[in-house]
């Protein structure tokens, strides 16, 4: 599944479900430019934290997975340990 669905996915299972959506205006491409960017902060953060050595890496690396998957995204067959 591409990022952008799973951002989707992910925001609408938030949302109050219908048969049809009536009510329901979501201009998805706002929904992927604040979400984006959000996800881009929060690895920028991480990445920048520069205190860390070698070994708090692989714990870094886990952050960004985990910050993917906050937004529905799955960290996909590499993340599977």
């Amino acid at each position: 599944m591409e990022l952008y669905e799973e951002i989707i996915l992910n925001y609408l299972r938030n949302e109050e479900a219908h048969l049809l959506f009536p009510n329901l205006e979501i201009d998805t491409q706002e929904i992927l430019k604040l979400e984006s960017y959000r996800a881009l902060k929060r690895i920028k953060e991480i990445i920048e934290d520069d205190t860390i050595d070698d070994k708090e890496c692989f714990i870094k690396i886990e952050e960004i997975v985990r910050t993917f998957e906050k937004m529905g995204s799955d960290g996909g067959y590499r993340h599977d340990f």
